[in-house]
């Protein structure tokens, strides 16, 4: 997210805020592809993290992505920490520990998606080269430690910063230490967007083992294929996880906001300063337990709107549902994710069947999968398989709803080329992270200096 909201629009019931989710409401030809994705900016002479200041900072890439787009610049407390496209839709952020993201517009194709990532990279290389830093796709920092990584300077993240150690052992790593790819996709109804739901908190552990591309940890092998899955089982239990309630009957936007409630609220944004409140839930927040605490403590929209930005289930309901279980990874890849799930969500017969596919996994099971996947990815069993045999199935029926879109490029192929790299994977039984542990032990011969080479974007 680019930018916290200021909507002073007051929101004073459950009912208001299940509007605020319901008016996301579009017809299926309204339906756009929004992708985000983070990399790790490190300095080509010495493969460190790049830091915020300096000839060789993120403050320097973002004022030269400045010059080069012309986009509008955002700051905090004076300090440069994105820019956004406004009449795009698109945006630039950092992550806490210097991860550079874009948050992409909506798209009407994949094809418009994998040209938008080429072109930010094109110019992102444009920006940084002279500069000597590189940028890295990988879902954790594979050589540095927690204490190697910058802090930017943005206020929510000195709030989290603070908060994190207070729920959990490796949320600081989750802020500073893991970089993903996320797509971010359309409903129509309130019963469609339950089913976009509930098929992807099934299936998010099965693109998170299609994906898994995290297996090191200051410079050896960390022991699982996604650490950065692996960390989200232990960052903050309050707003993380694979929402069991959303297969309840009669899940909707309520049900969803009656969760959102009773989550700790980290911030409330007053102005151009940030009040901490990680003691209180917007509920009680509703409730009136901030007057006196803060300036004009009756909760607006751009209140809620922020508090639902810090909430991290594995599938994420705003105006718009995020798919977040993919580790970062190479250009190819930030095709692959929203193709995936694209191909599975905006097909209404392939939608169906992936909820066949789904649809009698048990709570039990289904957790059994979030937990097993971090460490053996592809290898991970379920019921008289594995989840590779799942995750083909998934794949196929992606790939059916891609044919069935018939989107073309100007080559007149259809979206199904950008799954390509998945397909490969799935062919060879391999996630990324298991090519690059072979590598590791390989070629490589225990040098981890040359990811940033050969990972490089």
């Amino acid at each position: 997210m680019a930018r916290d909201t200021v909507d002073s629009t007051p929101v004073k019931t459950v009912a208001d805020l299940a509007a605020t989710l319901e008016a996301g409401n579009k017809p299926e030809e309204a339906f756009r592809i929004g992708t985000e994705h983070e990399k790790f900016g490190y300095c080509v002479n010495d493969l460190t993290p790049i830091p915020y200041e300096g000839e060789k900072g993120v403050k320097a890439v973002l004022e030269g992505m400045e010059k080069i787009l012309k986009w509008e610049r955002i700051e905090d407390a004076g300090n440069i920490i994105g820019l956004a496209d406004d009449a795009g839709g698109g945006a630039i952020s950092i992550e806490p520990g210097g991860q550079f993201e874009l948050s992409g517009a909506p798209l009407d194709n994949l094809h418009q998606t994998c040209r938008e990532a080429n072109q930010h990279l094109a110019h992102v290389r444009e920006v940084a080269e002279p500069l000597g830093v590189g940028f890295l796709g990988i879902g954790m920092t594979p050589t540095w430690a927690r204490a190697d990584m910058p802090r930017m300077p943005k206020s929510r993240y000195d709030i989290m910063t603070n908060y994190m150690p207070k729920v959990g052992s490796l949320g600081l790593d989750m802020m500073y230490r893991t970089s993903t790819i996320q797509v971010n996709l359309d409903f129509s109804s309130e019963a469609d967007m339950a089913r976009k739901m509930r098929v992807g908190l099934a299936l998010q552990p099965i693109a998170t083992a299609i994906f898994a591309n995290s297996p090191f940890t200051e410079g050896k092998p960390n022991g699982f294929k996604s650490f950065r899955a692996q960390i989200w089982t232990d960052t903050d239990a309050d707003r993380t996880g694979d929402m069991p309630f959303a297969f309840e009957e009669g899940f909707g936007f309520e049900r969803y906001v009656e969760w959102a409630l009773d989550v700790p609220m980290y911030f409330v944004k007053r102005g151009a300063t940030y009040y901490d409140v990680t003691d209180t839930t917007f509920r009680q927040f509703m409730n009136g337990a901030l007057h006196g605490r803060i300036p004009d403590a009756e909760p607006s929209l751009g209140d809620w709107n922020n508090h639902l930005s810090t909430l991290f289930p594995d599938v994420r309901l705003k105006k718009y549902i995020e798919m977040r279980g993919a580790d970062g990874g190479p250009w190819r890849r930030i095709c692959a994710l929203p193709a995936l799930w694209v191909g599975l969500m905006y097909d209404q017969g392939i939608l169906d069947q992936a909820w066949d596919l789904v649809k009698d996994w048990t709570t039990e099971e289904r957790a059994a999968l979030r937990a097993g996947v971090p460490k053996d990815a592809l290898q991970t069993p379920f019921r008289s398989g594995t989840v590779l045999d799942i995750a083909k199935e998934a794949v196929a029926l992606s790939l059916e709803g891609l044919k069935r879109r018939n989107r073309l490029s100007d080559g007149d192929l259809d979206e199904r080329v950008h799954l390509a790299p998945v397909e490969e994977g799935l062919a060879a039984g391999m996630s990324p992270a298991d090519i690059l542990l072979n590598r590791y032990n390989g070629s490589w011969e225990g040098d981890l200096s040359r990811i940033f080479k050969e990972y490089a974007y």
